[in-house]
């Protein structure tokens, strides 16, 4: 039984640091660490919320990866070298502030430098895909950048945790591993026969937990097999929309999580002053991963707003320092400054990100300077050709719009959408479409509307905040042409007029009109007169 406190603190904080521009997940750790003053303890309950939470979140990772993102090589090695490199420098400048007499750092040995540093090199998964979601660019090339490491981080970190475990996979681990690759027609068999509704959630929340279950028997991690789960069935039609129906539950249990790592500890100002420390040596990490992305050929943009994603310590160094703990490595002290230095970086990460388009609109020409000469192809140069139409977004509403815009006009259509597959599915089906995102200052500055002759812009951007930066990109460049977008929302809709926007149209009131409007082309009885359908 859950302490209805635990809810209430968690809703309180929550709402508190969402109002002042942080993610609510720091509100639910400032919760865990007053209720720990106050003397709340955890229970069984809370823990199985918060271990349902990290397992849930692997699942849907897994569901979001392509294996061959993985084969990339700013993937794997850029993932191998900033860790190496960041295990090396922390390591050191522990050593270095112990020998000079620094509170608990001075008892480390060279082994325990360097396994604290390690617990310092893994990014935050959840602290990324939240920021992502939030800001609707999961399909953008920085997140899949960013999360393709956290997944390589992921797979490290359960490796260390399946070694320090002591357990020893069982002979049939690799056997289970390759029978569980050739049940994945099954798999796909069941989602496909499950529809749209309660079954697919159900489904969804039973896979995660067969793949822990299933790698548990044979002695290996079981966030593993979630993760191994989530990527077996990611190739699916129906895999993002999984992944959409679970994200509530996900959400639920991490609050779970957050809360229980507040909870579990009682730091002295000693171990606040060495995580601030910790917390500080924070824009390491973010310097060197934009080091090792521009020399893998990204763009400055794409490697500013996926290394401003990796920067702030990760959930997964807590459970480095938990078994460290356990097996007598380190002080109990040591898991509550991890906490506590994990929470302030999450403090220091949440502007930063919040803020990356801005802050890279603003540098730009600066940290241009450190790209290479060479492009990879999908950060090439956009072309929009003799276009005079231009639908910002192809999503449902983006590709039905073109569709028909391109029906009434003809050729003259283009789309764009930040989402590589998304682009090659619509040229796949005939449609011209290009790569690029409209939140992205330098998309502007690769592309003349005006010069292009493009009378008309239609935005079908899921954020509202990227199509208002849009517009005013618009509107500096000089562009006189049409500017239209689609929003949900009244409020959404006025946001976009005070900047500037023609038109914006309510999906939800448009979808209501169109529908009558498409009855009353298509029935007979629209030819009646009013008083008979009255009457």
């Amino acid at each position: 039984m859950i302490d209805p406190i635990l809810i209430v603190a968690a809703f309180i904080f929550g709402t508190i640091t969402s109002k002042i521009g942080l993610p609510p997940l720091v509100g639910y750790l400032v919760a865990g660490f007053i209720l720990n003053s106050m003397g709340v303890e955890t229970g069984d309950a809370l823990q199985m919320i918060a271990d349902a939470g990290v397992t849930l979140l692997l699942f849907t990772i897994g569901l979001k990866l392509k294996i061959k993102t993985l084969a990339r090589s700013e993937i794997w090695a850029g993932t191998t070298i900033h860790m190496t490199v960041t295990v090396i420098v922390f390591a050191a400048g522990l050593a270095l502030l112990g020998k000079a007499g620094l509170p608990r750092l001075h008892l480390l040995d060279r082994n325990l430098c360097l396994l604290i540093a390690f617990a310092l090199s893994f990014s935050s998964t959840v602290f990324a895909v939240k920021v992502f979601e939030e800001k609707k660019e999961m399909a953008s090339r920085h997140a899949v950048q960013a999360v393709g490491i956290l997944v390589m981080q992921d797979i490290i970190a359960v490796l260390f945790l399946t070694i320090s475990s002591g357990k020893t996979p069982s002979l049939w681990a690799l056997p289970m591993i390759g029978a569980i690759f050739l049940l994945r027609p099954i798999f796909f068999r069941f989602m496909s026969r499950c529809g749209h509704g309660e079954l697919l959630m159900l489904f969804g929340i039973l896979l995660p937990f067969a793949g822990y279950a299933t790698f548990d028997l044979v002695g290996l991690k079981g966030d593993l097999g979630a993760l191994v789960f989530g990527i077996l069935v990611a190739g699916h039609p129906r895999a993002q929309e999984l992944a959409d129906t679970l994200l509530s539950f996900k959400n639920l249990f991490l609050v779970g999580f957050f809360l229980s790592i507040g909870i579990s500890g009682s730091p002295t100002l000693a171990d606040v002053g060495v995580a601030l420390l910790l917390a500080l040596a924070m824009p390491f990490k973010a310097i060197l991963f934009f080091g090792i992305f521009s020399r893998f050929n990204l763009r400055a943009r794409t490697a500013l707003l996926s290394s401003l994603s990796l920067a702030n310590y990760s959930e997964f160094g807590l459970i480095v320092g938990a078994i460290a703990v356990a097996n007598g490595w380190l002080e109990q002290q040591w898991l509550y400054i991890l906490a506590i230095a994990l929470s302030l970086t999450f403090v220091m990460a949440a502007p930063a990100n919040s803020f990356a388009h801005a802050i890279y609109a603003r540098w730009s020409l600066k940290l241009k300077r450190f790209e290479s000469d060479v492009r990879l192809p999908e950060e090439a140069m956009l072309d929009y050709g003799d276009a005079k139409i231009a639908v910002l977004g192809m999503g449902g509403v983006g590709t039905a719009a073109y569709d028909e815009m391109r029906r009434n006009h003809g050729d003259v259509v283009i789309g764009v959408d930040f989402s590589k597959e998304t682009v090659t599915h619509h040229i796949k089906n005939g449609r011209n479409v290009v790569l690029g995102d409209a939140s992205d200052s330098d998309f502007w500055d690769r592309i003349e509307p005006s010069a292009n002759k493009v009378k008309i812009i239609m935005m079908t951007l899921p954020d509202p905040g990227a199509a208002a930066f849009a517009v005013k990109q618009l509107h500096a460049k000089g562009y006189d042409g049409q500017i239209t977008a689609s929003v949900r929302y009244e409020d959404e809709a006025a946001a976009l007029k005070r900047v500037g926007i023609d038109k914006a149209y309510v999906l939800y009131e448009e979808a209501g009109v169109g529908f009558a409007h498409h009855v009353c082309k298509h029935m007979d009885h629209c030819h009646l007169q009013e008083e008979e359908l009255t009457s």
